[in-house]
């Protein structure tokens, strides 16, 4: 019997964590990664922070050299597009024209970065940060931009602003909402990261749109706000946020809703299909019903959780969610998901530029979100990987002991 075909349709983390696990699992048969970018798989978190800054060379992004994938017997593929996919007869289609048979497909195909539809976007020097071809767009008009704007407050702009301001540019950061990370953290913590990027020199205008952007020669020169001001520009980030790739899918008949759906085990209404990382919208016990995850906790544990499953090991996939973001010299980091909480305690103090803030629903612990403070983050991760039973006013009391909590939580 010929040996069984898993195809990996995407290399980015998700992708590649998929590739390289299944051998390890166990799994006997042939491995296929196929990207559509021309280089191989790599870290997208620096792009917007080392790699950005010029701190990390592209060669420390890899995530493994070139010889890993054929000691590992991954048959990875390159700049290649998978077009098509015949579920009856099991076969793939690539842009070069190869075709494929497949005995399991994997989607990882991850998410795109979402156009601002507004005039003047196609200009020169109007920019997303998705990719590495992005990114070392980005590095090199960086070297001779003086004027900035990020139009999106989420955690790749602020990152962005972050380096930009670093490297000397004047930067003004537009966001529609009133709460820069606001779809992804309390109102304390929003809060804090605005007033820290406000001591660096960036400027905010929040609640505020972009109308249309203005270009001199064919280059932007100003973006024109939705509530009639100039801004001056001669670089423009666009990270409003991303659009998962799930046109393949879709077009391959499998249901799609803000993501390939999928189950508890990422298993797609096809039992041969999985789908895994930011193009995935699955169940979840950490959020009381389906969410899609930008990650790479989330991409790494999926890979992980579908390579055992192929291997003859099948669970569920319930990992504790965990997130990070660097900006300046502050370290965010979340553990669970704190959207939809009720009750927030601090821990520590905000002015000290060290402080966590655990978020409640109901009376439960659903999150921990942390500046520049580690311990709460890991002890964070450990209690809600069980079951938490920390008080709010045990949160809040810096005298309190996370970890002999977690040691007597595990004894029950």
């Amino acid at each position: 019997m010929a040996d069984r075909v898993v195809a990996v349709v995407g290399s980015g983390q998700a992708g590649f964590q998929v590739a390289a696990s299944l051998h390890q699992e166990g799994f006997a048969g042939r491995v296929v990664l196929i990207g559509d970018e021309p280089v191989p798989p790599y870290q997208r978190p620096p792009l917007s922070k080392t790699y950005l800054a010029g701190e990390a060379g592209v060669d420390e992004l890899w995530l493994r050299p070139s010889e890993f994938y054929a000691k590992q017997h991954i048959e990875l593929v390159c700049g290649d597009a998978v077009t098509g996919i015949d579920r009856v007869e099991r076969r793939l289609s690539l842009a070069s024209g190869l075709q494929m048979s497949w005995d399991h497909l994997v989607f990882a195909t991850g998410a795109r970065y979402r156009p601002l539809r507004v005039p003047g976007s196609e200009l020169d020097g109007v920019l997303p940060l998705r990719t590495l071809a992005d990114a070392n767009t980005l590095r090199q008009r960086l070297n001779e931009a003086r004027d900035v704007v990020v139009v999106g407050a989420g955690f790749i702009g602020l990152e962005f602003a972050s380096v930009a301001m670093a490297r000397g540019a004047n930067v003004h950061i537009l966001e529609i909402t009133h709460h820069p990370m606001g779809r992804v953290v309390s109102q304390t913590v929003a809060r804090f990261f605005t007033e820290a990027h406000i001591r660096w020199g960036a400027e905010f205008s929040l609640g505020t749109g972009v109308a249309r952007i203005l270009g001199e020669g064919g280059r932007v020169a100003a973006v024109e706000t939705t509530d009639g001001r100039r801004l001056s520009a001669d670089l423009v980030l666009i990270c409003i946020g991303v659009i998962p790739n799930t046109e393949l899918a879709g077009a391959a008949g499998l249901p799609v809703d803000n993501g390939i759906v999928v189950d508890e085990h990422l298993v797609t209404s096809d039992p041969a299909i999985f789908a895994i990382g930011d193009c995935a919208n699955f169940p979840t016990p950490f959020a009381g019903g389906r969410v899609r995850l930008e990650s790479v906790q989330n991409a790494v544990d999926q890979g992980r959780c579908v390579a055992a499953r192929l291997a003859g090991r099948p669970e569920p996939y319930e990992k504790v969610p965990w997130f990070w973001s660097d900006q300046g010299d502050l370290k965010l980091q979340i553990a669970g998901i704190t959207v939809g909480h009720d009750q927030s305690v601090v821990r520590g103090e905000p002015a000290s530029r060290s402080f966590s803030v655990f978020c409640y629903r109901a009376g439960r612990l659903i999150g921990v979100e942390s500046v520049n403070r580690t311990s709460d983050h890991v002890a964070a991760r450990r209690m809600l990987a069980g079951e938490p039973r920390l008080a709010p006013e045990q949160a809040a009391d810096l005298d309190y002991d996370l970890r002999a909590h977690i040691r007597g939580s595990a004894r029950h």
